[in-house]
């Protein structure tokens, strides 16, 4: 059968390196009770996740073209294809415990998916993507890494993330105008920021929008309690602010 057009106005590039794909899979922390992997494409993660001891398997993508064209490849799982958006669906309803997630993200909506695993982060132990290599730069940045931001931040409060390695555009069809790269995120320990979650959103989003700024001026807008603490870190720009500077500045929000 010949393998289904990828279609650009989903953002997808097709993956044809199998030694990638593998080493993609690979990079999945075993044993995995339950899996789901977004957008498998013709299948090639698919072929090798299927081997693997799971106690759950699942697949959802948003293209027509695959889900047929997957069920056909791989009868035995027929029943694990799901047609849909990963960000309009429950993805915990497909489970009953905990599962991982694995895929290679569509370029332009990496970044919701990505929010979209953050709603579901006490159930979702660990991530292995391929996206952007820029995005994937951008995630596992430190505090001070002109690349260090929003995204940095709002998912490293709760996910480590390890960049795994570069990969070229010439291994995907179509090739895409930029390097790839796979990343690892897992869950960390913490349960509860210490702050309000909405709050440390908006303190962090507000902050990295004048990254130029010192956060004096930046979160101009915002009323605080002031303390010697919160007037140190005010001086500062968001790029240098670890976690726990903007779990602190946000303790600090006058509420009344």
């Amino acid at each position: 059968m010949e393998p289904i057009r990828a279609k650009k106005h989903l953002g997808q590039h097709f993956l044809k390196d199998e030694n990638i794909a593998s080493k993609i899979v690979n990079s999945l922390t075993l044993p995995c009770d339950a899996l789901l992997e977004i957008g498998p494409g013709t299948g090639v993660l698919t072929k090798y996740l299927i081997r693997l001891p799971l106690g759950s398997f699942k697949a959802v993508d948003v293209d027509r073209e695959s889900i047929p064209y997957l069920k056909t490849t791989f009868p035995e799982k027929a029943d694990c294809f799901i047609e849909g958006d990963f960000l309009r669906i429950d993805p915990g309803s497909l489970f009953e415990g905990n599962f991982s997630v694995i895929g290679n993200f569509p370029y332009n909506i990496s970044s919701q998916i990505f929010f979209k695993v953050l709603e579901h982060r006490n159930r979702i132990p660990e991530v292995v993507c391929m996206l952007q290599k820029e995005v994937a730069e951008r995630m596992a940045a430190p505090a001070g890494s002109k690349t260090y931001g929003i995204l940095s931040v709002l998912m490293q409060a709760w996910y480590s993330i390890e960049y795994l390695f570069t990969v070229s555009e010439q291994v995907f069809v179509p090739p895409p105008k930029v390097k790839s790269a796979v990343i690892r995120l897992r869950r960390n320990d913490v349960m509860a920021l210490g702050c309000d979650e909405k709050s440390f959103v908006l303190v962090v989003k507000t902050a990295f929008n004048q990254r130029r700024k010192t956060l004096r001026n930046a979160l101009k807008s915002i009323a605080f309690n002031e303390s010697e603490q919160l007037t140190i870190l005010l001086t500062k720009r968001a790029e240098q602010l670890q976690i726990a500077d903007f779990v602190y500045i946000t303790s600090q929000i006058r509420t009344a």
